[in-house]
């Protein structure tokens, strides 16, 4: 990405290119900016204003051609640069993020997990091998991980945080709910699911009472 956008139009970003995907699939060879919002229920200034962010390829009364955006989308969001990633923690969680073979199409290779567990240590889940957490710095080092994913509890994850980063990863994934330290120089995406179902539900009571 070489443009500063806000949180949000690159949270919508995705969105966008999912349902041009669809579309294309479809065999619609153009669509509008109004037409994108009007099927996504969104305003269709926002889109515009959104899309420019990442392509300049619409034109008045034509709009854009599917895949041309597509591909726009696509570069901007670096999605055509494969990232490799490990997840640690072969739980529930990380076995279900695994076997997710989506994360191909948007530039994410996971090689592999961590566990500390030695009944799962040394096997296979999903086709990805399962490795004991004492060798994260090693094999992070050796395999040039870019993405560490935390799944584990989270009283284990700032040590796994300090482990991926001591292992040279860019970027860290964070599923434990728990904030973590890190140098400046690290990213740190968290995923809060307590947050986002605190949302959810205070979404649906105000739907409920109109």
């Amino acid at each position: 990405m070489n443009k500063q956008i806000s949180k949000r139009t690159l949270s919508r970003l995705p969105v966008y290119l999912s349902l041009l995907q669809e579309k294309e699939r479809e065999g619609v060879e153009y669509i509008s900016a109004t037409t994108i919002a009007n099927l996504l229920d969104l305003n269709h200034v926002q889109v515009r204003k959104d899309l420019s962010c990442a392509s300049s390829a619409g034109r008045p009364k034509v709009g854009y051609e599917t895949k041309v955006l597509i591909s726009d989308l696509q570069n901007f969001l670096d999605y055509n640069n494969t990232k490799n990633a490990v997840i640690i923690g072969a739980g529930d969680l990380g076995k279900a993020l695994l076997g997710y073979g989506g994360f191909t199409s948007y530039g994410l290779n996971i090689v592999a997990a961590f566990d500390t567990n030695p009944e799962i240590c040394g096997t296979l889940i999903k086709n990805k091998p399962i490795y004991n957490a004492e060798k994260i710095e090693e094999l992070v080092k050796e395999q040039n991980i870019d993405i560490g994913i935390i799944t584990t509890p989270a009283q284990f994850a700032q040590a796994t945080c300090d482990r991926l980063v001591k292992g040279g990863v860019k970027a860290i994934w964070n599923f434990a709910p728990t904030s973590l330290t890190v140098p400046k120089h690290i990213i740190v995406q968290n995923e809060n699911m307590a947050t986002s179902l605190a949302v959810l539900s205070n979404k649906l009571n105000e739907s409920l009472k109109e």
